[in-house]
């Protein structure tokens, strides 16, 4: 399955996305995407261990902690990319189907890691992007 055809499958089928490294600050990238991402029929997992709450949505510490609560389809990495093959030995442990590393974000560590572990990868991509062009009609 090549890659545009896994962000179309994604985007059309998995609503539950942790995003980490949300921020509560407006003019970050991590805040726009998943308010869009709210916006559009996603349930967006904040995943922040410096905030309690973002959005009025419950945030978390880490993905177990999340997982706890959620069925995590989708990991998206809003963190530098040195800071990338952690979260992805966590996303592990919490199985999710996708790991996506947003625009500007890329580690072939963490990518060879996760498909060694039968989940698929997106790198450096904005998933808000990516849903824009598609228009996959997600309500």
């Amino acid at each position: 399955m090549n890659e545009e055809s896994v962000i179309k499958e994604v985007l059309a089928s998995k609503k539950n996305i942790a995003v980490v490294g949300i921020s509560n600050k407006q003019e970050r990238d991590s805040f726009r995407v998943a308010k869009y991402l709210t916006e559009h029929g996603f349930n967006v997992i904040p995943v922040n261990p410096a905030m309690e709450m973002w959005e009025g949505i419950k945030c978390y510490p880490d993905l177990l902690s999340a997982s706890k609560d959620h069925k995590i389809q989708v990991v998206d990495i809003f963190r530098k990319s040195e800071a990338v093959v952690p979260v992805v030995e966590e996303a592990i442990k919490v199985k999710p189907d996708v790991v996506w590393m947003q625009l500007g974000v890329e580690n072939t560590e963490g990518r060879r890691l996760a498909e060694g572990n039968s989940i698929k990868v997106i790198m450096n991509k904005c998933i808000m992007e990516e849903h824009k062009k598609m228009n996959v009609g997600v309500a």
